[in-house]
């Protein structure tokens, strides 16, 4: 057995989610020679390396198996969106037991059954990461009730996937990123002890880093709780030297760089 011990830079596994519109899109283009999965077939503003669009599950397996044997001129891989192939997901899974629909299969458990294709396609992009791959996963957002057992239930923004989903691949990423604008407000005296509050600008665009009663976000890097919304501001705190690693343990015997 070895025991290694030290930081082990390795590349990201990033999930970026945020409103419609926001430029997520955008922010992924403007990571290192990025190739996109199009899934949703809205990449035709952007200059980027792209796929055919792509309409079925096996057409997104046949992209990883294809960029796990000829993607050397590429260092990032985007999905574009995660929400959009779900669907592909759901598909292939109710054709898979005979069904029109995943909901069909009752009881909820066509979710469960597409668990197992989403491990499927994890491990394709893991094999990705394996040859020095940046993961991007893209996905919409949308406001979901939170039920607190400690407190007030609230509205929270979570990626536009089924709870299920969203939780395989939340914990599979190193980053849960959300992207927003900020909306400036100010406030309007209608007299009679009456104020109406006004949405005003709003045209900042702006990162979450960290989760808190308003969004799901999450980072393994200690980031700062809010980013520019570029892809630079992102890259400059995230470890790439790949020093040695210290701290080797083989039968016992402790020695640098192995034994």
């Amino acid at each position: 057995m070895k025991i290694l011990t030290g930081k082990r830079p390795r590349p990201r596994r990033i999930l970026l989610y945020g409103i419609h519109g926001v430029g997520k899109s955008t922010w992924a283009a403007t990571a290192p020679r990025p190739i996109f999965l199009n899934i949703e077939d809205g990449l035709d503003d952007i200059d980027c390396a792209h796929t055919d669009h792509i309409i079925d599950h096996g057409g997104v397996i046949g992209a990883i198996s294809w960029l796990i044997q000829n993607g050397q001129d590429f260092d990032t891989v985007v999905i574009d969106t995660l929400d959009w192939l779900e669907q592909l997901v759901f598909k292939q899974v109710a054709e898979s037991k005979g069904e029109g629909n995943i909901e069909d299969i009752g009881y909820g458990k066509g979710y469960t059954f597409a668990l197992k294709s989403w491990d499927f396609l994890l491990k394709g992009l893991e094999e990705l990461r394996k040859r020095g791959k940046t993961i991007i996963l893209l996905a919409h957002a949308r406001i979901s009730r939170f039920n607190d057992p400690n407190g007030e239930s609230y509205d929270r923004y979570e990626p536009a996937i089924h709870k299920l989903s969203s939780a395989l691949i939340q914990e599979w990423c190193d980053e849960v990123l959300f992207a927003s604008y900020r909306v400036m407000t100010r406030q309007e005296d209608q007299g009679f002890d009456k104020t109406r509050t006004f949405a005003v600008g709003g045209r900042e665009r702006y990162i979450r880093t960290a989760e808190s009663a308003a969004v799901i976000a999450k980072n393994r890097l200690r980031l700062p709780e809010e980013l520019p919304m570029e892809w630079s501001a992102y890259a400059s705190l995230i470890p790439t030297a790949q020093g040695d690693i210290d701290g080797i343990v083989k039968d016992g015997s402790s020695k640098k760089g192995g034994v």
